[in-house]
C-alpha cells in the first residue's frame, strides 16, 4: 500500500485518541499518538504509533463501529464479496446485490450497485456496475461452464491499481478493468467460455487479482474451475505465463482430497486470493488445502504454510451440489481464502483470514504469532494506518502492540 494517512478532526480525533490510550493501558503498552497532515486536509490529527516502529511486537486491533456510514438513496448492502483500499485510502467494496437480506427488501430497501467507493471515514463516494451498467455482467452460477459448486454468487474479487483503475472478477470467466468512474477499459477472457488450466486465452472463474503497474502485469488467481496463477499484460491482456501449486504445470484431473496429517496435494484447489509483497513475492490462498503458498514473480516456489490444518476442506470435491446443500457445506470449504500485509515499510506481518477470525504471521518466516476474532473475512485488505477492512464492511483499527510469543504456534509443513 502507498504511504497515506486517515482523515479525522474535532471530537472524533479526541475520541480516537482516548480509545488508543485505553487499549494501550489494558495491555500495559506504550503506543503514542503522532501529529500528521494529509495533502489537502484542513487539520493535523493524531494517529496511532507508526507500524515502522513495531520491532518484535504484534499488532492488536479493535473494531471501529462507526465504519461504514449508511448508504444514500435507500440503498442496502448485498452479500459481502471483497474490499480494496486505493492510494487515497478510499475503500472499494465489491458486493452482491442479489444477496440483499430479505428483511431489507421487505422494508423497502433497494440493492446498491455492486461496486461502491467509500472515503476513509466510510462515507459514500460513488457506485456503479451490474447488468444495467454493462451487459453481459457476472452470472450467479457457473451454468454450462463448470460444476464447482452450483449457485456460486456472481461478484467476487476487486483490486484498485496504483493508477486508480478498478479491476473486478467473478462468475463469467473474465477479468474486467474499469476506470474509477466505471468505464470499461479491458476484458481478459471471454464471457461464458473456459479452456482449462493451461489455456493462454481463456479463464476459469478467477477469484482475485494483483496489478504491477510498473511492469504492466496483472496476476490472476484463476481458482474456480481452473487451478493456477496466470499473468497477463495489464494494458493489452496478452498472456505472459502461468503456474500451478509448487510451480508445477497445472493438472485438471480428479482433485486429491485434503486430509489432515497426510501428504499435501500437489495441485491447487480453489485458489482464492493473490497478493504481491513489496519485496516481489507472490502470496496465494489455496483455500481447500488450508494453506498459503509463496512464489517468485516468475513462478518459482519459495515456501508454504498450512495455517489451519484441521479445517474441513472437502466441499465441492467429495460432494457436488449448490453451496446451500447441507452435504456440501458440511464437507467444509477450507480456510484462509484471503490475506493482507501490514502497512509498515517491511510488511512485517501477514494477515490470513481463518474464520472465525484473522491469524497473524511473521511474513518472512510464516511463524504464527496470534489471532483475533473478526467477521466478514471472505476478503480483507489494509489501509495506510494499519487498519484492516473486511468484506463484511467491518473495520479493525490498530490500537496497540503485544510482545510476540517466544515459540511459534503455526502448523507449517
Amino acid at each position: 500500500m502507498h504511504s497515506r494517512t486517515i482523515r479525522r478532526s474535532g471530537l472524533r480525533a479526541v475520541a480516537a485518541a482516548l480509545v488508543v490510550a485505553l487499549a494501550v493501558s489494558l495491555v500495559a503498552l506504550t503506543a503514542s499518538a503522532q501529529a500528521s497532515t494529509k495533502r489537502g486536509h484542513r487539520d493535523a490529527k493524531p494517529v496511532t504509533k507508526s507500524m515502522n516502529d513495531l520491532g518484535n511486537k504484534v499488532p492488536q486491533f479493535t473494531r471501529d463501529l462507526s465504519f461504514p456510514k449508511p448508504l444514500p438513496n435507500n440503498w442496502a448492502w448485498g452479500g459481502a464479496a471483497w474490499p480494496q483500499v486505493d492510494s487515497r485510502d478510499h475503500v472499494w467494496i465489491f458486493h452482491r446485490p442479489l444477496a440483499v437480506p430479505a428483511a431489507d427488501i421487505m422494508a423497502g430497501k433497494i440493492a446498491a450497485p455492486p461496486v461502491v467507493e467509500l472515503d476513509e471515514d466510510g462515507d459514500f463516494v460513488r457506485g456503479w456496475g451490474g447488468s444495467v451498467w454493462l451487459n453481459p455482467w457476472f452470472v450467479g452460477s457457473f451454468g454450462q461452464t463448470g460444476t464447482y459448486p452450483a449457485d456460486t454468487p456472481p461478484e467476487h474479487g476487486i483490486y484498485v491499481d496504483s493508477d486508480r483503475n478498478v479491476w473486478v472478477t467473478g462468475g463469467g470467466n473474465v477479468v474486467l478493468k474499469f476506470t474509477r468512474n466505471g468505464r470499461l477499459l479491458l476484458t481478459i477472457g471471454q464471457f461464458g467460455k473456459t479452456g482449462g488450466s493451461n489455456s493462454t486465452t481463456l479463464l476459469g472463474n478467477p477469484t482475485d487479482m494483483y496489478v504491477d503497474t510498473k511492469a504492466n502485469e496483472v496476476y490472476v488467481s484463476d481458482g474456480y474451475l481452473n487451478r493456477r496463477v496466470v499473468v497477463f499484460d495489464s494494458e493489452t491482456g496478452a498472456y505472459k505465463r502461468h503456474w500451478g501449486a509448487y510451480g508445477n504445470v497445472p493438472d485438471d484431473g480428479p482433485p486429491e482430497l485434503y486430509l489432515p496429517g497426510q501428504p499435501l496435494p500437489r495441485q491447487f484447489f480453489v485458489l482464492h486470493c493473490i497478493d504481491v509483497s513489496k519485496d516481489g513475492l507472490v502470496y496465494v490462498c489455496d483455500r481447500h488445502r488450508n494453506r498459503t503458498q509463496v512464489f517468485t514473480k516468475s513462478g518459482k516456489f519459495v515456501k508454504e504454510v498450512v495455517h489451519t490444518p484441521d479445517a474441513l476442506a472437502g466441499g465441492g470435491i467429495t460432494v457436488k451440489g449448490p453451496f446451500g446443500d447441507p452435504a456440501v457445506s458440511g464437507a467444509g470449504f477450507g480456510s484462509g481464502g484471503t490475506l493482507a500485509f501490514s502497512a509498515d515499510r517491511a510488511q512485517e506481518f501477514l494477515y490470513i483470514a481463518a474464520p472465525p477470525g484473522i491469524k497473524i504471521f511473521r511474513r518472512r518466516t510464516l511463524e504464527f504469532l496470534g489471532s483475533f476474532a473478526a467477521g466478514g473475512t471472505h476478503g480483507i485488505t489494509t489501509n495506510s494506518d494499519g487498519s484492516i477492512i473486511t468484506a463484511g464492511r467491518e473495520k479493525y483499527d490498530l490500537t496497540g502492540y503485544v510482545t510476540a510469543p517466544k515459540k511459534a504456534g503455526s502448523s507449517s509443513r
